[in-house]
């Protein structure tokens, strides 16, 4: 069980902002990752510790698309009642800055990563998920195809595509 929490510590930061730059609110990252968590423990804590990574995006990404979906629905039939999507003081903004960065860096540093998080929210989802898997987390295209329900084939073209709107997109910046 201890591997299973370690595994969890190490994955639960990122895939708070895969979570978060998919749904665009922190505390609906939150409710999914924290609901992935719950399903791998609960479903799979007895596979293999090598299988835990590509299930646990596999399950994430479930409750990513479940997620969309049903804010879908809630736009379409009763957008009078939908919640703000505003998003909230992000944490990791709170964490100390041990590199004492000058307020210049800082400003540049936060206007490319901000520009960065509109390129990727404006990518469609399949290619956010596979850029975001396959470059933060480090998953392979079979771990990604296998997280994502899918061919290594649509991965490779879904990469593709994400890297070269990406680079388009924020040339300036990156």
């Amino acid at each position: 069980m201890q591997r299973l929490d370690r595994f969890l510590a190490e994955k639960q930061g990122r895939a708070f902002r895969i979570a978060q730059i998919a749904t665009n609110s922190s505390d609906d990252a939150l409710d999914l990752v924290q609901d992935a968590m719950f399903k791998l423990v609960e479903k799979y804590a007895q596979r293999d510790e090598s299988e835990w990574g590509p299930l646990f995006y596999s399950i994430l990404q479930s409750r990513i698309n479940d997620w969309h979906r049903r804010i879908s629905v809630r736009r379409r039939f009763m957008t009078w009642l939908l919640p703000s999507l505003d998003s909230k003081e992000d944490p990791l903004e709170q964490i100390e800055d041990t590199a004492q960065r000058s307020p210049e860096q800082l400003l540049q540093q936060n206007g490319s990563m901000e520009r960065l998080q509109e390129a990727l929210q404006a990518l469609p989802l399949r290619q956010q998920q596979v850029f975001l898997l396959r470059v933060w987390e480090g998953l392979n295209v079979n771990e990604t195809a296998q997280a994502m329900s899918c061919a290594p084939g649509s991965v490779k073209s879904h990469y593709s595509r994400a890297v070269h709107t990406l680079r388009e997109e924020l040339g300036e910046h990156w």
